[in-house]
């Protein structure tokens, strides 16, 4: 049986020179660990989001280290330098047990050096001057930030990337309040407060486990995302489009608004994630919700016309990285392509949409060539569409995620 730092270290290393997902990798790692599952999920996105910085201590004393033992360094200095819990005595034993683990012995007294080189000639990274490093964030997105959003922005919105992300339960409106779902929680020994008529909830274990979560009472979304879709108004009656729908959390809360005389359409590429959305609507009890197989990019003439459309998009997910830590690392050229397959997406939901209808176009992405300047480009080619409203929220502001929406209405 593994214990944490091992199952932290081969997770990190899938990541890391696999390509694999952080995620999926952590939950196949765990599978197989009794104890510690938290520690190891903290070392996990620890080491992903502080990377960089640890990166940059590591090089101080050591130029070019071995896949592995690069691995287990930065377990290490995290623990040093982000885990005041961990003694340095035992984040160093630790590591250099890992090394003998791992078929490592002959660098055992190598990593033993280096870390306890760092432990002795400590630095304050919030005085290092440069950004990418203090932050660890690449500077080559940092500059896209600035350049987009100005200097000032992105200094307030940088400490927020390598928070813990607060968890929204949202209330099934149709059988409870924020009120009174904020004191079932409770009683089930979760943490929580009322939050701009969500609950905010600190929960290590899983919440699908809870009486409440299995009894339909809520479903998980951020609150960026819920104020976008509030500002969709979606009246009682309504017939709503949802495109890109799963795993269906902007269904669900539109679902509310639309009534139990409203209907709520919800669309994904492939079969698996529709059922995801069926799954969710079943067990939150919402009958108003039918969700089927559409292709977001080709126009489908049988669907009809809706009075109201959620449109959010695939996007580079800048805006989540505190969820996703390793997005941050993604080479720009990679998102290159986005904004023609965004502005096709948009192009052919705007077809389904009344006169007088209006459209919600959303992304949980920070990059003004996914956001802004496709609606620019949209309203180019489409006048008869105009925007309602407008809004960047960035990671940490009101509590949610980086998040962008537009409102468009056809006149």
């Amino acid at each position: 049986m593994i214990n944490a730092r091992q199952a932290a270290f081969e997770t990190l290393y899938k990541v890391s020179y696999d390509n694999a997902y952080s995620n999926i990798a952590l939950d196949n790692a765990l599978s197989d660990l009794s104890d510690g599952k938290a520690f190891a999920a903290r070392l996990v996105y620890g080491v992903l989001e502080r990377q960089l910085t640890l990166d940059y201590l590591i090089q101080r004393y050591c130029d070019k280290p071995k896949p592995k033992i690069k691995i287990i360094l930065r377990i290490g200095v995290y623990q040093l330098y982000f885990m005041d819990k961990v003694t340095s005595a035992a984040a160093i034993d630790e590591s250099v047990k890992l090394a003998k683990s791992n078929g490592l012995k002959y660098y055992a007294s190598f990593v033993n050096a280096v870390l306890r080189k760092i432990d002795s000639n400590r630095i304050e990274i919030d005085t290092v001057p440069d950004l990418s490093i203090r932050y660890s964030v690449p500077t080559n997105l940092i500059n896209m930030w600035i350049k987009a959003y100005g200097k000032d922005c992105v200094e307030k919105f940088l400490p927020a990337l390598n928070e813990r992300p607060p968890v929204f339960a949202v209330p099934n409106t149709n059988k409870t309040d924020a009120q009174k779902l904020c004191s079932i929680l409770t009683e089930e020994g979760v943490e929580c407060s009322v939050f701009d008529n969500v609950v905010k909830i600190h929960y290590s274990s899983d919440i699908t486990e809870l009486k409440a979560f299995k009894d339909g009472l809520f479903h998980i979304q951020d609150i960026s995302c819920c104020r976008a879709i509030s500002a969709l108004d979606i009246k009682n009656g309504d017939t709503v489009f949802d495109f890109c729908a799963a795993p269906g959390g902007k269904s669900f809360f539109a679902s509310y608004f639309a009534g139990g005389s409203g209907r709520i359409l919800s669309f994904d590429l492939h079969e698996s994630r529709v059922n995801l959305i069926k799954s969710g609507a079943e067990r939150l009890g919402l009958h108003n919700i039918t969700a089927a197989v559409n292709d977001a990019s080709v126009f489908n003439s049988e669907l009809g016309k809706a009075d109201k459309i959620i449109c959010d998009v695939p996007c580079s997910g800048f805006g989540i990285v505190r969820r996703k830590p390793e997005i941050r690392y993604k080479d720009l050229d990679s998102v290159k392509g986005l904004p023609e397959i965004q502005l096709n997406i948009l192009n052919t939901s705007s077809k389904y949409l009344k006169s007088g209808g209006k459209l919600l176009y959303s992304t949980c992405t920070l990059n003004k060539k996914e956001n802004e300047k496709v609606i620019d480009i949209f309203l180019q080619e489409n006048s008869e569409y105009r925007v309602c409203d407008m809004k960047t929220f960035f990671p940490g502001e009101n509590g949610g995620d980086g998040f962008f929406y537009c409102v468009i209405e056809r006149k």
